[in-house]
């Protein structure tokens, strides 16, 4: 039995491998070089923290719509063909940036090429989560998904921690030319190794209307909107998280820091292990656990002030994203058909993008209207978990048959 378990998990992992590296390496570059993007827009040219942000929610929308052509894309072309394209062109606009901050070209150039770096990263994302379900079989897609997230969160720990310290005597423009070599071995390992998953392509005319047919589905509509309030959620950890524990408990922005490499270690050590021992699950009530643990994760924040008990309301939240983020590409891949996988991931990847652009905007008006007692704040966006929660547990029965989520 184990010796067959090992090879399962061999021939998964030989499959999957070419995928994972990929995901390493571009969340290590990405993280490299963009987290100081809104640092030296403000502290090397001056422009107004109002601006940056502006930047970076139009940015946000961009990404938001590549992600919706990257899934139609990768359903009519394959997914190889969109995955390369979006790998050259992200090699092209990062050594566009290094350029740029390098002549101290106009801050509306570096902008627009940062909107082409966000639109570029999100228009491979259904490719990717397509190709798993492509070459994964139903009942290790839990598994799949877990390891996939395992290398992109390695890629996302490890860039930040090499990018602060290279930041400490290497200029701005370094890291982003740094970050264009790693992107370009990306693509040199997707051109090698990579191979198309796609059998038959879709055919029909692309329209706007079209693109949306998906949302037709009344359990796949159902199934975003109960995501989308998980996503709500989800989109607290950084800005809303930031403001609420430097400047409301007057703790340090390393004390934050922490909070979030405490998020990505635990994802990376446990995403793959939970995975495994939860594929055979009823993919339903992981959803409504892990919209539990959100809930309770940040609904605890009300209540903690000490940086070591926030660190265990994080962890709690943090065992919601494990349990959640697998499952719930799981349900995507198992509601879609072959030749529309990349649509319905597509579909779902914008409501995760409003949800992370939505949800810093509610806890901002939310830390206003509690500037005193956070417990209604954190109150009030953990209730959207718990309603994301009941809402999945009555979405069916069982892992077969009655449960409208899964197979």
């Amino acid at each position: 039995m184990l010796a067959g378990a090992l090879h399962t998990e061999r021939k998964l992992l030989l499959k999957l491998w070419p995928l994972i590296t990929v995901q390493l390496l571009t969340g290590a570059g990405f993280s490299l070089s963009l987290p100081f993007l809104s640092l030296y827009l403000h502290q090397d040219r001056g422009v107004p923290m109002g601006l940056v942000g502006t930047i970076m929610l139009g940015t946000a929308v961009a990404g938001a719509a590549a992600r919706v052509a990257g899934g139609e894309l990768s359903d009519r072309l394959g997914r190889r063909p969109v995955l390369l394209g979006a790998l050259s062109l992200r090699v092209l606009l990062f050594l566009g940036l290094s350029a740029a901050i390098h002549l101290e070209l106009w801050v509306i150039f570096i902008a627009f090429l940062y909107l082409g770096v966000r639109f570029s990263g999100a228009l491979a994302m259904p490719a990717a989560t397509a190709m798993v379900a492509d070459l994964s079989a139903e009942e290790e897609r839990m598994r799949a998904y877990g390891i996939l997230r395992v290398g992109a969160n390695l890629g996302w720990a490890l860039g930040p921690s090499v990018g602060g310290f290279l930041k400490t005597f290497l200029p701005y423009q370094a890291l982003f030319l740094l970050t264009a070599t790693v992107s370009a071995l990306c693509l040199v390992v997707a051109l090698l190794f990579l191979r198309e998953s796609l059998g038959k392509r879709r055919a029909e005319r692309m329209g706007f209307a079209e693109v949306f047919d998906a949302l037709r589905d009344p359990v796949f509509r159902k199934f975003i909107g109960l995501s989308l309030l998980v996503f709500l959620v989800m989109g607290q950890l950084v800005s809303t998280l930031s403001v609420f524990v430097v400047d409301r408990l007057g703790l340090s922005t390393a004390h934050f820091g922490g909070m979030l490499t405490l998020n990505g270690l635990l994802v990376v050590a446990l995403q793959y292990p939970l995975a495994r021992v939860l594929e055979r699950r009823s993919r339903r009530r992981v959803l409504a656990l892990g919209a539990l643990l959100y809930g309770l994760g940040y609904l605890s924040m009300g209540w903690f002030r000490t940086f070591t008990a926030l660190l265990g309301a994080v962890g709690v939240a943090t065992l919601g994203e494990i349990l959640f983020m697998p499952a719930a590409l799981a349900v995507v891949a198992h509601l879609a058909s072959p030749a529309e996988r990349g649509r319905y991931m597509g579909l779902w990847g914008l409501a995760e993008s409003f949800g992370w652009s939505a949800g810093p905007l509610i806890g901002g008006v939310l830390l206003d209207l509690f500037p005193h007692d956070p417990r209604p704040m954190w109150g009030i966006i953990a209730s959207l978990a718990f309603a994301a929660c009941l809402g999945f547990l009555r979405s069916g029965s069982g892992k077969e048959g009655a449960s409208q989520f899964s197979s």
